[in-house]
């Protein structure tokens, strides 16, 4: 641990032993981790234009479908048919709640959904054959133009894997799109009782080739880690290393979650015990250290408890997606922490808090081709042209 942390201290590059042996770091020796975790996103920062700063998206949560053809062992989030009135929401539902959030401020719209669920589930299939739909991603497709075109949010789709084609298609109406890489194990996904046991689409080597083609096709991405479900500690520190390599070759991982697992009933995995925060922060910290001051690096807000502070000393600078109207439908127990509480909490951690777009600002200003021109005047309309973040005075708007 003592050679772990000098070599992150003095800057030197870790390889996957040294990774592993920080992230059991605890007590006094997290500590210093979190101290050399703080400089790095500090110096970051100042790199970038924007010191002291923390950032977060003021977002509507806009659940496409709660349909999906995978079997995650922790998820509440995916259903089955005769638990919802319908498989998708209705063209009218999802504008409702995207106009709503426009008058309330909201600049994002935030599409999740299932991962193709039409090839698990018939009713599926026949709700987008009825309304003209070859398939849930056109359904995606075109709720996006309609809340793009007819609210002024700029929508950013969760749809989970995506091909090269995949990616042409949405690109225009999106400008930034996600995707969680969770985690690198191929234990969890092909050994029965496995947190992905069954779920086709958690092949980690599929959903690594999503980030490669997400920087082939220079689409603003966020991924991220999720800790505590079942993954080693040298898995974890491989996912962040996979991340890494990513990010180095193409260069379209806009931001990097690292969220920590919480037990909910009704799942295969509700009697595992929930990710300890000091666990959380230790791969916080790691991330940070790993990922190197370019990157962001955001923890969920609403899952961390009361520890806002340590998240900030492990390392981060975003808080992610909060939303002042809906739920976080995939945590629906941890309800978002007002905005404004949310400034205090981040303001007592000695930074401030500032509204960003979907898209980071890095590319806003870099335009083409991270941004593609048919969305350009979308985003010029909420960004401040000075940083990239989001203008504090500006409405969506059709």
């Amino acid at each position: 641990m003592r050679r772990a942390l000098a070599r992150a201290r003095d800057g030197k590059s870790l390889d996957r032993g040294e990774t592993a042996t920080l992230l059991h770091a605890r007590d006094a020796a997290l500590d210093e981790l979190l101290t050399v975790a703080s400089r790095i996103r500090d110096a970051g920062l100042e790199a970038v234009g924007r010191p002291g700063v923390i950032t977060y998206s003021r977002k509507v949560f806009i659940p496409l479908t709660r349909l999906c053809r995978d079997r995650c062992g922790y998820c509440t989030f995916a259903t089955v048919p005769h638990k919802l009135d319908a498989p998708y929401l209705s063209p009218d539902e999802v504008l409702d709640i995207a106009r709503r959030g426009a008058v309330l401020g909201c600049k994002e719209a935030l599409f999740t959904l299932g991962d193709r669920p039409e090839d698990r589930w018939r009713q599926a299939g026949e709700w987008l054959a009825a309304g003209g739909y070859d398939d849930t991603l056109s359904y995606v497709r075109a709720m996006a133009i309609r809340v793009l075109e007819e609210t002024g949010l700029l929508p950013h789709l969760n749809p989970g894997v995506l091909g090269w084609r995949d990616f042409q298609r949405l690109k225009p109406v999106a400008p930034s799109m996600g995707m969680m890489l969770e985690t690198t194990s191929s234990r969890l996904f092909t050994e029965r009782g496995g947190a992905h046991f069954g779920s086709p689409d958690k092949d980690p080597a599929v959903r690594l080739r999503v980030l490669e083609d997400a920087g082939r096709c220079a689409v603003p991405f966020t991924t991220g880690i999720l800790i505590g479900i079942g993954e080693t500690i040298e898995e974890r520190a491989d996912a962040l290393f996979a991340i890494r390599a990513t990010m180095r070759e193409y260069g379209a991982i806009q931001e990097v979650i690292i969220q920590n697992f919480r037990a909910k009933p009704d799942t295969k995995m509700r009697d595992v015990p929930d990710a300890e925060l000091a666990e959380l922060a230790a791969t916080i910290a790691v991330a940070r250290v790993v990922l190197g001051p370019k990157a962001r690096v955001q923890a969920p807000p609403n899952l961390v408890d009361e520890q806002y502070e340590l998240m900030v000393r492990a390392g981060i600078d975003d808080w992610g997606g909060v939303s002042p109207l809906t739920p976080d439908h995939v945590n629906p127990e941890r309800p978002w922490p007002h905005v404004d509480d949310l400034a205090a909490r981040t303001a007592a951690a000695g930074f401030t808090l500032r509204e960003r777009l979907t898209i980071y600002p890095e590319y806003v200003r870099r335009g083409e081709p991270w941004l593609d021109p048919r969305l350009s005047g979308h985003v010029a309309a909420l960004a401040d042209p000075a940083t990239g973040l989001a203008r504090t005075d500006a409405r969506p708007a059709a």
